[in-house]
């Protein structure tokens, strides 16, 4: 791609999420995700696959629907009370429209079935801001209404976690996996939402580093099934032997970065009362964990198959920079000895 065209679209990328990140009204609100989707679109579209038409073509009807949903329950809103804040929504129908309607544009189960089939047909680095940068517009509207319907927040938490976590079991496609992935963590931070905003956004940032991480591993060893991943060894090594630790950071295991949010995301819906749901947000990170030791197991200890498929590559020399990879992968890893300050900086 062009670079002039390629800066000018990742500047509309930033540009969109960052009015709506200023907005107050919703038509501008409106405006920065409409911004956002537009951006993306010949991102998405690049490579003139068939494949990648088709991810692109699913993914703007959705981002469509979500946005007319999403104009039509402000209209409804100004049309009730009268006014355009996003602050000042009062009545409970524009409430749900608006939280079903961001739902459907970050991929919140029950209306997630476009996000693993977007991602399936993208490369790894639009998958990448498809699936970090464009959820921060969409959340950044869901805090600021803070909905007041809790349980239909709490069915959108636990659906997702447990789809996500049921979705990537039979998946051998890396990029499908990470996409029921997100769906779970995205569930964990919808679970919390009403009870603590911060501990939301602290949830966003471990999962943003995580995912990051995960998708610069792939990136490097240029792999998409899990197949590909058993011919990693022979290029990195290293790399190799730490990209298990990352994966299970996602899981959520002690004593990596990734247990700190779903600690105290535990912690914080046992003291809301809420036991049952914080088990089942439990139990259903098993799932999702099953799938990253399936992940970790093809990648460490097994030997790549020799048929025609699983080859091993040439062993090039990258051109990839790899310390945003070193950076991300020591943050993926090492953070939670952080989390009393973590816990500090949260306190009301």
């Amino acid at each position: 791609m062009n670079p002039y065209i390629l800066a000018i679209l990742l500047f509309g990328l930033g540009l969109g999420t960052t009015i709506t990140f200023a907005s107050s009204h919703w038509l501008l609100a409106w405006m920065g995700l409409e911004m956002n989707t537009l951006a993306i679109i010949p991102l998405m579209a690049q490579h003139h696959h068939p494949r990648a038409v088709e991810a692109t073509t699913k993914y703007f009807l959705t981002q469509a629907t979500a946005a007319a949903m999403l104009l039509f329950a402000s209209v409804t809103n100004a049309w009730l009370s009268g006014q355009w804040d996003i602050q000042q929504m009062t009545h409970p129908l524009p409430i749900t429209i608006i939280t079903l309607a961001l739902a459907l544009k970050i991929g919140l189960a029950p209306v997630h079935a476009w996000l693993p089939e977007v991602l399936q047909g993208l490369d790894l680095t639009v998958g990448l801001i498809l699936s970090t940068w464009q959820k921060l517009a969409p959340f950044a509207l869901i805090l600021q209404i803070n909905p007041t319907n809790s349980t239909i927040l709490i069915i959108l938490g636990l659906t997702s976690t447990l789809i996500g976590g049921w979705g990537g079991l039979n998946q051998t496609q890396l990029r499908k996996i990470l996409a029921y992935s997100s769906i779970a963590h995205l569930g964990w931070m919808i679970l919390v939402l009403q009870f603590s905003p911060s501990l939301t956004l602290l949830t966003l940032f471990t999962y943003f580093v995580m995912t990051f991480s995960t998708f610069l591993v792939f990136k490097l060893n240029k792999a998409t099934t899990i197949n590909t991943l058993a011919t990693s060894w022979t290029k990195a090594p290293l790399l190799t032997s730490l990209t298990p630790l990352i994966l299970l950071s996602l899981g959520g295991l002690p004593p990596l970065t990734g247990f700190m949010p779903k600690w105290l995301i535990l912690q914080e819906l046992a003291k809301q009362d809420l036991a049952l749901t914080a088990t089942v947000a439990a139990l259903s990170a098993l799932l999702s964990l099953y799938f990253y030791l399936r992940l970790s197991y093809a990648m460490t200890l097994t030997m790549s198959p020799n048929n025609l498929n699983g080859t091993t590559p040439w062993r090039l020399s990258s051109t990839q920079l790899t310390l945003p990879l070193a950076i991300s992968t020591t943050m993926a890893i090492c953070l939670l000895p952080l989390t009393p300050a973590a816990t500090a900086l949260l306190a009301p």
